[in-house]
């Protein structure tokens, strides 16, 4: 699908958002026209940008869309890695950015209502002023609520406190054709039918626009320590991991790192990392109700890691070294972004980590490419990032394009295909978007991908919505 939009719709659209709601400026858009992923390749500018205030507003939008026949693309935060934002077929982008209100937070209930464009760090700070958690941490926190569910977003918490789609009650939803309905609610159980709040959760825009939320909140969590922990090698690591399970040590967080992207993001940032021993480092974060507790969870983790073979264990047991050591491993991707391509979030069975990654360090000897990967070792999301980049010491060399051009898909290929071969899906928690659409065509059942097409027909026949995604 890809239009015109006259001045009539045009002056239509400004009519239906009122005053500053409406953006048609190359200049004003252009910043709509891409995400973070990092290749510009993907990029389009779309026709105009639309910032409604209300869900009223966005079903009159969406009305007038199917009546003209002209693509829409909603949009939060923008900090998806998949184009899944990007208006590619052109059209306009329905910005949620002023759709920001924390409408309550609810005591009695355990639940905060709140609007697509509030901001994970508003978020926050909304419901842990009135003594709640929110324990996923998953994504950057200028990402929007509405674009976290878009996505069901993950981060390294899922092992203890789950993703996203674990703590959506309710939606709020305008769908393709314009009409506004209500999903779930201040429930906890529900057996009405098809779980249509559970579709939406993941759906990334192509299957009606998420305008609210009601989401679980837990009691605020208590006392934090991080655990770092250096090993001889991967395998040694990971291998750690079920067993901390199985003696019922619930880690809020398991991430494995390695060494190289340590050393240059101690440059980048100017700080020091606990330890230097080892190639990889597990990063062991622990929660408790009580220092005593933490204490205790800090001990059994500490002697299960040294009983598989960890050469040390460092804790982070102040607040300051507890935020150095969290600022050094979220500043990470910062750190390397401008050597960075892609970074892809295959998701494994975690007894299959260290073989996948032993794979991936083979593909990037046999192509000539930095390949530095990291991850969540409880719940095997790895996170290999295909670079246009060579580490040296503390420093990244940029790799001319002509070079990192040519090998870049069939390296791609090739870690998808060892990650399918494992029993791994395309994505963990990014989502689909542009960039692996073809991917996960590959590597799913066609009558799954029929299924899935027939949904989409079904909640947006005229195809209006966010198309050109997932499929």
């Amino acid at each position: 699908m890809e239009t015109r939009l006259d001045s009539a719709v045009l002056q239509e659209l400004a009519g239906i958002v009122g005053e500053g709601g409406l953006l048609t400026d190359p200049e004003k858009t252009l910043d709509y026209g891409h995400d973070e992923f990092s290749l510009r390749d993907i990029a389009r500018l779309p026709e105009a940008v639309v910032k409604p205030r209300t869900s009223a507003e966005v079903a009159s939008i969406l009305k007038l869309a199917n009546r003209e026949r002209f693509p829409v693309t909603p949009r939060g935060g923008a900090t998806g890695l998949c184009g899944g934002c990007v208006p590619a077929p052109g059209g306009i982008v329905l910005s949620l950015e002023r759709m920001n209100r924390v409408v309550e937070v609810d005591a009695a209930n355990q639940m905060a209502v709140v609007e697509a464009g509030v901001t994970l760090l508003e978020f926050y700070r909304a419901v842990e002023e009135k003594g709640f958690a929110f324990p996923p941490h998953p994504g950057d926190e200028s990402a929007m609520i509405g674009g976290l569910i878009a996505t069901n977003a993950g981060g390294s918490r899922a092992v203890k406190y789950g993703v996203i789609r674990n703590y959506v009650r309710g939606l709020e939803v305008v769908l393709p054709r314009g009409e506004i309905v209500a999903l779930g609610g201040k429930i906890v159980k529900n057996s009405s039918g098809y779980n249509l709040l559970q579709l939406m959760i993941g759906s990334e825009g192509t299957l009606g626009v998420i305008t609210q939320a009601t989401i679980q909140l837990l009691p605020g969590l208590k006392h934090m320590r991080s655990l770092v922990i250096p090993y001889e090698s991967l395998e040694a690591g990971i291998e750690t991991v079920p067993l901390l399970l199985q003696r019922n040590l619930a880690p809020l967080a398991v991430e494995f790192v390695d060494r190289d992207v340590i050393r240059i993001t101690e440059a980048f940032l100017r700080k020091r990392w606990p330890c230097s021993a080892g190639t990889t480092d597990l990063l062991v974060i622990l929660d408790a109700a009580t220092e005593a507790e933490l204490d205790r969870l800090s001990e059994e983790v500490a002697a299960v890691c040294l009983e598989r073979g960890a050469i040390d264990v460092f804790s982070a047991d102040t607040a300051a070294k507890q935020d150095e050591v969290l600022q050094i491993r979220s500043k990470i991707y910062e750190a390397i972004k401008p050597g960075t391509i892609e970074i892809l979030d295959i998701s494994l069975p975690r007894a299959e980590i260290p073989a996948h990654v032993k794979r991936v360090r083979e593909i990037g000897r046999e192509f000539g490419v930095w390949l530095p990967t990291f991850g969540h070792a409880a719940d095997g999301n790895v996170h290999t990032h295909i670079m246009k980049a060579r580490p040296e010491g503390v420093r990244m060399i940029a790799v001319p394009e002509v070079e990192w051009r040519s090998k870049f898909e069939a390296v791609r290929a090739a870690i998808y295909e060892d990650g399918r071969s494992r029993g791994g899906v395309v994505s963990g928690e990014h989502g689909i978007g542009i960039v692996k659409r073809d991917y996960l065509a590959r590597s799913t059942d066609p009558v799954l991908i029929g299924l899935m097409r027939g949904i989409k027909a079904v909640f947006d026949p005229d195809g209006i919505l966010n198309p050109g995604k997932i499929f």
